[in-house]
């Protein structure tokens, strides 16, 4: 494994933790949809090429590294929510809470928790918060992926319910054709009523988008 991407790892193990996770969440910037986070505990089997942030694969690479993730993984924990909780708390809350629904859901309880971002989470457990830390540790890389595959994966099943905003494509976030579906149909069940770009059409629109 790349002695890089395992420094974080690396260095909670010699403090004694063995059962590290990594965590991150996709989906703080879209108009619509669940922010969704992911824990990943890897073995020492993963090859770690292709396992980086999300963001810098193409989603064909993505997909591969996620099955890759899946198959070889220790453990993977996923947390979703929704948009009207993200309205009602905020994102950064709802992301926080996120990461803790998926290190609850994780098949065995880690130790320790490399957190992507600057913000902990409120599990009561040993962690470290890194800013990012999907670049920078191989376990939040592997979370980013998993989080990201996942999210996309409900973005395209919510198209199917709401064609007309071609959630398949943007998966929700503030493309121009995006809003201009906004402008034109106004809001889905799916959107996040106090985001900016989606409020303005949606008369009833309560909550904030602000951290």
């Amino acid at each position: 494994m790349n002695q890089d991407l395992q420094q974080f790892e690396n260095e909670a193990r010699v403090q004694g933790y063995r059962r590290v996770a990594g965590v991150d969440e996709a989906g703080r910037g879209p108009l619509a949809g669940p922010v969704v986070a992911a824990a990943v505990v890897l073995g020492d089997t993963l090859p770690l090429e292709g396992i980086r942030d999300s963001k810098q694969l193409t989603p064909k690479k993505r997909l591969a590294a996620y099955r890759r993730i899946c198959r070889n993984a220790l453990a993977i924990g996923v947390g979703v929510i929704d948009a009207d909780v993200i309205d009602r708390i905020n994102i950064l809350q709802s992301s926080l809470r996120a990461m803790a629904v998926a290190v609850d859901h994780l098949p065995f309880r880690p130790d320790y928790l490399l957190i992507d971002g600057t913000y902990p989470t409120a599990v009561p457990l040993p962690q470290m918060a890194i800013p990012k830390g999907d670049a920078r540790s191989a376990s939040i890389a592997a979370a980013s992926i998993v989080a990201k595959v996942t999210r996309d994966g409900l973005m395209e099943r919510y198209h199917a319910c709401y064609p007309e905003y071609g959630f398949d494509r943007h998966k929700g976030y503030p493309t121009r054709a995006h809003r201009e579906a906004v402008k034109q149909h106004g809001c889905c069940p799916i959107h996040r009523r106090g985001f900016k770009g989606v409020k303005e059409f949606c008369p009833e629109a309560g909550g904030n988008d602000r951290e």
